[in-house]
C-alpha cells in the first residue's frame, strides 16, 4: 500500500512530563505498526526463509490478557522451534492449501477476502471491496501497482492499519493531536466494520484447512489481535462520540 504523502520529520527534544506520556503514546502507535505490519507480511505470500528467520530471533510474550493472542504465540513459538530443512518446502505447501485450495466455490480454503465471507454468495469483488476501496482513496491511499489481487485481501486491509497508526505516530510527534484523533477515529471504523466483521470467520477457515501450527498460530493471533485493537481504538477515544 503506497502512500501520497510524505513522512513527517520531528526532531528529538527533552521531554516534559506531559511530552513522556505523548512519547508513550507514540511507541504504542509503532508497536501497532508493527505488529499490523508482521501480520500483512504473513498472509500476503508464503513463508520464505527470511520470514521464518526474522520470526525465530523474536521474543513473544507469554501472558497478554487475551486468549487467542497468547494461543496463536505459542503455536508460533512451538512450530519456529522445530524448524528443519524443508520447513519452507512445508509452509509453501501449507500457505496453497490453506489461502488458495483447489477451487473458487468459495468453500475450498481459508481465501482472504473480505467480500468471500460477507457475501451471500461467497465471491470476489462484491460490496467490501467497494467500501474498503473508497476508504483507502479517502486517505490518500492507493494499492501497490505489484499486487495483482483484490483490495479487501486481508494483507491489504492490515497494510492500511499499519500506515493509520504509522501516520498517527507522526502526527502525535509533531502535535498535530486533532489529526491523530481522527486518524483513531478511522482506525477504530475500519477495525469495527471490516476486520472484525469477517476475522473470526476468516480464522475459523484456517484452522479447518491448515495443517501447520505456523498459520494455525498465525490464525490465533490475528483474531486477538483484531478483538485487543476493538478495545484499544475505545479506550483511546473514550470520550469520543
Amino acid at each position: 500500500m503506497s502512500e501520497t504523502t510524505a513522512p513527517v520529520e520531528v526532531l528529538d527534544v527533552p521531554a516534559t512530563e506531559q511530552e513522556a506520556t505523548g512519547k508513550e503514546l507514540v511507541a504504542v502507535m509503532r508497536d501497532r505498526a508493527r505488529t499490523y505490519g508482521m501480520l500483512a507480511r504473513i498472509f500476503r505470500v508464503e513463508a520464505d526463509d527470511d520470514l521464518v528467520a526474522q520470526m525465530r530471533g523474536m521474543k513473544f510474550p507469554t501472558a497478554t490478557g487475551n486468549e487467542h493472542v497468547d494461543k496463536g504465540y505459542r503455536l508460533l513459538f512451538n512450530y519456529l522451534s522445530t524448524v528443519w530443512e524443508d520447513t519452507r518446502l512445508d509452509l509453501a505447501r501449507d500457505y496453497m492449501r490453506t489461502f488458495i485450495g483447489h477451487g473458487v466455490n468459495g468453500h475450498s480454503a481459508a481465501y482472504p477476502f473480505e467480500s468471500v465471507h460477507t457475501s451471500e454468495k461467497r465471491l470476489l469483488m462484491q460490496e467490501a471491496r467497494d467500501e474498503v476501496l473508497a476508504i483507502y482513496r479517502a486517505n490518500n491511499l492507493k494499492k501497490d501497482e505489484s499486487w495483482r489481487d483484490c483490495e479487501d485481501h486481508i494483507a491489504v486491509e492490515l497494510e492500511f492499519m499499519q500506515v493509520m497508526a504509522k501516520r498517527t505516530a507522526d502526527a502525535l510527534l509533531a502535535g498535530r493531536e486533532d489529526e491523530a484523533v481522527e486518524e483513531l477515529r478511522t482506525q477504530r471504523a475500519f477495525v469495527r466494520d471490516h476486520l472484525a466483521n469477517w476475522v473470526p470467520i476468516f480464522v475459523h477457515d484456517i484452522m479447518q484447512w491448515s495443517e501447520t501450527d505456523f498459520y494455525r498460530g498465525a490464525g490465533e493471533l490475528l483474531l486477538g489481535f483484531v478483538q485487543v485493537e476493538g478495545e484499544t481504538l475505545d479506550d483511546l477515544l473514550a470520550n469520543e462520540a
